[in-house]
């Protein structure tokens, strides 16, 4: 497996530990229907990918919390762990301790760690490299420590590591998608309930691709909190006239009755939300009954919603989903992600992954001066020691 031996190496320079590691991977994940929805209380549908982070981790009797990581080799973390505090100069090593402080004060077990992560997955792209870490972190730890922590209250653990102590309001779909991965399956998860279904993602004959635009968006200092507050302030203002648990739980119709009383802003954050909603579940059933084509027109409207009714597209994301969706042999495209750069993903038929690559990319680089990645990808298992 791709990442697993130069992990190991890496880690037994780094810690100067010979024997006893044990090996991870984490995968990233891209939603294919069903954006900004999950802090809405909808219905997403995500799978973990065959891109991600590998691990090789072992306790120590020190004390000490060691991380390392070869995609970032200049910025090394040795901190005790009775002190697990953010600190901003620690950068993505943020996201382990802050899991690791979590984990700790559930569990009441403290332990020395040795941690070296590598990583294929491009960071900040959209693919939930943050996620993907913090998954990666808790099952380490639950492994190594046999704290036997279910995988549900690992996945709200991270949520909660990335809400309370990263700072970034995010839903549980991420952390969700990546600790539950099954392959070659998609997830319908309700957000609001978190009950969950498989749906078979059979897609001989056609090929997954993901485009990362190269155009850089950091999460937390994007609008994403913006859009959520939005939101928030639609649903108070509906609720005046109706008693709604959540945006996704309003109909279109009741949207109309009372749009008046709504902002233009406000009007088009909830539009996007409960059309997107009603996409994702007519998505699942697409793809359950193989209608490939349906999928992918579905694929198309979202982007089109999150272009027009949420705003989080960009010119980037745009040239990349449009160009995509004029060529002939592609089913749908659309951004995915919390948007404002990142990636596209696009279901296109046959072997023309090489001219899809070429003639998207040399639009792309005409019209935005950037250079787009293009990565065919497969659906993976989720986090887990390898």
């Amino acid at each position: 497996m791709p990442g697993r031996d130069f992990v190991l190496n890496y880690f037994r320079e780094k810690s100067g530990i010979s024997s006893g590691e044990r090996l991870f991977f984490s995968p990233g994940r891209v939603n294919l229907i069903g954006e900004h929805i999950d802090y809405n209380g909808g219905l997403v549908f995500p799978c973990a990918i065959d891109k991600g982070i590998y691990a090789a981790a072992a306790v120590n009797s020190s004390g000490k919390i060691n991380l390392y990581s070869a995609n970032f080799p200049l910025l090394k973390c040795s901190i005790n762990n009775n002190y697990l505090e953010f600190d901003k100069n620690h950068g993505w090593m943020n996201y382990p301790k802050g899991v690791l402080k979590n984990i700790f004060e559930l569990s009441g077990v403290k332990s020395g760690l040795d941690i070296a992560f590598h990583g294929n997955l491009p960071d900040g792209a959209g693919l939930s490299s943050s996620a993907c870490i913090e998954m990666l972190t808790a099952v380490i730890a639950d492994t190594l420590l046999e704290l036997n922590i279910p995988m549900l209250e690992l996945v709200k653990l991270c949520q909660k590591t990335e809400n309370d102590y990263i700072g970034v309001n995010c839903g549980i779909m991420d952390q969700f998608a990546i600790g539950f991965g099954r392959k070659n399956s998609a997830i319908l998860l309700n957000c609001a309930t978190l009950d969950y279904s498989y749906a078979p993602f059979n897609i001989d004959g056609h090929s997954l691709i993901i485009i990362n635009s190269n155009k850089r968006r950091e999460l937390a200092e994007s609008k994403y909190n913006e859009r959520r507050a939005e939101c928030e302030s639609a649903l108070g203002k509906l609720n005046k006239f109706m008693k709604a648990e959540n945006l996704c739980s309003v109909n279109e119709s009741d949207l109309e009755l009372h749009k008046e009383n709504l902002t233009k802003t406000e009007y088009h954050r909830a539009l996007h939300v409960i059309t997107e909603n009603k996409r994702t579940t007519d998505a699942a059933e697409a793809l359950k009954n193989n209608n490939l084509k349906l999928f992918g027109e579905l694929m198309n409207s979202s982007h089109l919603s999150l272009k027009n009714n949420y705003e989080v597209t960009g010119h980037e994301l745009d040239t990349l989903a449009l160009t995509a969706q004029k060529m002939d042999f592609v089913l749908g495209s659309r951004m995915t992600g919390a948007g404002f750069g990142g990636c596209v993903i696009a279901l296109i038929e046959g072997e023309n992954f090489d001219r899809f690559k070429k003639e998207v990319g040399e639009i792309y680089q005409k019209e935005c001066g950037l250079s787009a990645d293009f990565y065919e990808v497969r659906i993976s298992d989720g986090t887990g020691e390898i």
